[in-house]
């Protein structure tokens, strides 16, 4: 009991929270095995609108045939269960290295979901679950930089990793006093504009989604991210591994997969994300990415061992995100509080080849890699 009031005191205050171990803490990998993972089903990807302190995000990333790239996000957030916020989020890539992205985050009013909780709406702003579970229409006229005008369209199953998708907190994990899950669809084709003050940009092409939800403060839970989504011609691969911070003994969680069009090859919790190559940035002390090796393990539905391999040189970054300077101000109250907390994201973008191994079968496919590096906590 006395550690669940200094947790609660840590959420109200910002206060660090004390060391509870590894074994406070249990990852979605641990659920079942690493290697069990559940394909989604539409109610999966309902919104909670969670009355306890929480982030609840839907993420959607794009590369265009033309290979522009984007983003376009959804963010509802609960602290307290005091304040709600929401915030609409897009993101258009420059092509052109010499001018600036183009980056729209906008406070949302008058915030509502479907009686199903399936789909979300805001005053300019609507995101739309099909009544099959296969498609979602992004529309947003909150900010007239940037009116977006999208559809995604799953092309393979989504999944998340073990039976609920949930890595939980807490020293009574039948009582957990926080949470966090993600789910995917890895594979999807995109239709659609977002409209600039250049005239309307095409994102015809593929796309990938991926839902999550901390449910509790988002520094107390990760320390640091990495996070990729490559999207081949025939092939998709992603993964998101978070690494907590030493309160919950520096847990590594992972949950990854690779697919192609109407099937899932391999998903799981058996991968690993390695920055092979740092430099430290002097702007933030952060060992900034260099060269990164994404290593996926799994068997697929045969039981054929499945192996997958991202390697090499990244490049210089696409981007560097000072998160306190970027996240909507309930994130910022939230987090400004925590000694030690000076968050940033690297973005890269490069081509990158996906090196696959399905029992005796080799393959290759270069695709388009987005990837996140996040630093949150020293």
């Amino acid at each position: 009991m006395f550690n669940w009031a200094k947790q609660q005191l840590a959420n109200v205050a910002g206060t660090a929270e004390p060391i509870y171990g590894p074994s406070a803490v249990r990852p979605v990998g641990d659920e079942v095995d690493g290697s069990t993972y559940t394909e989604l089903t539409r109610d999966d990807l309902k919104w909670q609108v969670l009355e306890t302190t929480n982030v609840e995000t839907e993420t959607f990333y794009f590369v265009a045939e033309s290979g522009q790239m984007g983003m376009a996000q959804v963010i509802y957030s609960n602290v307290m269960g005091v304040r709600v916020t929401a915030q609409f989020n897009c993101k258009v890539f420059s092509k052109d290295p010499t001018k600036e992205h183009l980056w729209c985050s906008t406070p949302l009013n008058n915030i509502e979901f479907s009686e199903d909780k399936a789909s979300f709406f805001a005053e300019n702003c609507a995101l739309e679950f099909s009544a099959d579970g296969n498609s979602y229409t992004i529309k947003s006229a909150n900010d007239e930089r940037a009116i977006v005008n999208l559809k995604v369209t799953k092309a393979s199953p989504g999944f998340q990793g073990g039976k609920t998708g949930q890595t939980l907190f807490g020293t009574d994990l039948q009582n957990p006093w926080g949470t966090m899950r993600h789910a995917f669809w890895p594979r999807c084709t995109a239709e659609g504009t977002i409209t600039t003050k250049e005239g309307p940009i095409d994102f015809k092409g593929q796309a990938m989604y991926s839902y999550a939800l901390q449910g509790m403060k988002p520094h107390h839970a990760a320390a640091k991210w990495n996070f990729v989504n490559f999207q081949g011609p025939k092939y998709s691969a992603i993964m998101m591994e978070f690494t907590t911070p030493e309160s919950y003994g520096t847990t590594t969680v992972n949950v990854g997969g690779i697919v192609k069009d109407g099937e899932i090859i391999a998903a799981g919790c058996l991968n690993k994300a390695t920055h092979t190559a740092v430099k430290e940035d002097t702007d933030n002390d952060w060992p900034e990415p260099k060269g990164v090796r994404f290593a996926w393990n799994g068997k697929n539905k045969e039981g054929k061992a499945v192996e997958g391999v991202i390697e090499g040189a990244i490049g210089d970054r696409t981007d560097r995100v000072d998160v306190m300077a970027e996240v909507p101000g309930f994130v910022k109250t939230i987090v400004a509080s925590a000694a030690g907390t000076k968050p940033y994201i690297y973005q890269y973008t490069p081509k990158m080849t996906l090196k696959l191994k399905i029992g005796d079968e080799t393959i290759e496919e270069e695709g388009q890699v987005f990837m996140e590096a996040t630093f949150i906590v020293q």
